[in-house]
């Protein structure tokens, strides 16, 4: 256990505050001797700290989530389950998976995080999330110190949702989570964006690895590093909208991004209404809308977690006036 130790290190978007105290654990026993203190003060538990904006100093104790480990657990003519840590990298986990032929997280290759993160927003790109491939996790009770196994059913997937964020929020630790993924892969390149970028590479015939490597540059052509400009990635949720407000929408533009999203509502593209309101690449002080993502709000270096904030909250009101559209925030502010 540690004091006053800056979280600049362990958050992406690079915010130099302090925590009141830090620790880490890399397996389920150093976990459960941690407990007594996590129950007793406020407690932030984080993998790749990807997912956060500090606006202040924490006053608890931050910890570390560093549980590694990749193995299969159960293979078929068919299928494979593979499990990993919740401290393992996504994208190198994604990478293992394509490199051994194990179809199914392609299109989610770089994102940035943890994999025990992946559950808890039911991380999702390119017309895939999550709860598609998703097999069980399991966690530490923090009230029992009981290791509980969530199947699909227990965990209410949603759009950036699941009961982690919900009902069992701060209940438990995610320690491994495991995924079933295809030995006979079917393709996805519903995103019409994925195409295009298969056939600017030369590729017809794509497998998994093309796929991947397709999602790459896409993402890396559109978002920055966050290990040279701080970010947290997609700032905003996509808004799902009621089929009025689309038409309301496309009176005044007529090419409004748009997919289904149930009876009589669809999703719009965040990124799209910021960029259309006229944000994108606007430079406030060291905080600033990247200039290739809408979407993506970033620190040029030496930015406050409350710049990048009051930012995010004059968008959210901008694109309310604008489009009668309420975007939410997809970072969890600290």
């Amino acid at each position: 256990m540690q004091k006053g130790i800056s979280l600049k290190p362990f958050n992406t978007f690079g915010i130099d505050v302090k925590a009141a105290s830090f620790a880490s654990f890399d397996s389920i026993e150093d976990l459960i001797t941690l407990l007594p203190s996590i129950k007793k003060q406020e407690t932030l538990i984080s993998g790749g700290g990807s997912n956060m904006l500090f606006t202040k100093d924490f006053e608890g104790l931050f910890v570390r989530n560093c549980i590694k480990g990749i193995k299969e657990i159960e293979r078929t003519e068919t299928h494979v389950v593979i499990e990993a840590g919740a401290g393992e990298n996504w994208h190198d986990f994604v990478i293992h998976c394509v490199d051994h032929g194990f179809g199914g997280i392609e299109n989610l290759s770089l994102i940035p995080g943890c994999v025990g993160a992946s559950p808890m927003q039911n991380i999702g790109a390119y017309g895939v999330e999550i709860k598609d491939t998703f097999a069980y996790l399991d966690a530490v009770e923090i009230s029992t110190g009981e290791v509980k196994r969530f199947h699909l059913a227990d965990c209410a997937f949603g759009y950036r949702e699941s009961v982690f964020k919900r009902a069992l929020k701060n209940q438990y630790v995610i320690c491994r989570v495991a995924f079933t993924l295809s030995l006979n892969p079917t393709i996805n390149t519903s995103y019409g964006i994925i195409e295009a970028e298969l056939k600017q590479m030369g590729i017809t015939s794509p497998g998994i690895k093309e796929v991947s490597n397709a999602v790459i540059r896409i993402r890396q052509s559109k978002l920055p590093d966050p290990k040279l400009l701080g970010n947290a990635g997609s700032f905003f949720k996509n808004p799902v909208v009621s089929d009025e407000v689309l038409q309301s929408i496309q009176s005044t533009y007529e090419r409004v991004p748009s997919y289904p999203a149930g009876e009589g509502h669809v999703k719009l593209a965040a990124g799209w209404l910021i960029e259309q309101a006229g944000w994108k690449g606007k430079r406030f002080g060291n905080v600033g809308v990247h200039e290739l993502q809408a979407l993506v709000l970033v620190n040029y270096g030496g930015g406050t977690g409350k710049e990048i904030y009051d930012l995010s909250q004059r968008i959210i009101e901008d694109i309310q006036e604008k489009f009668g559209v309420s975007l939410e925030r997809e970072v969890n502010i600290y």
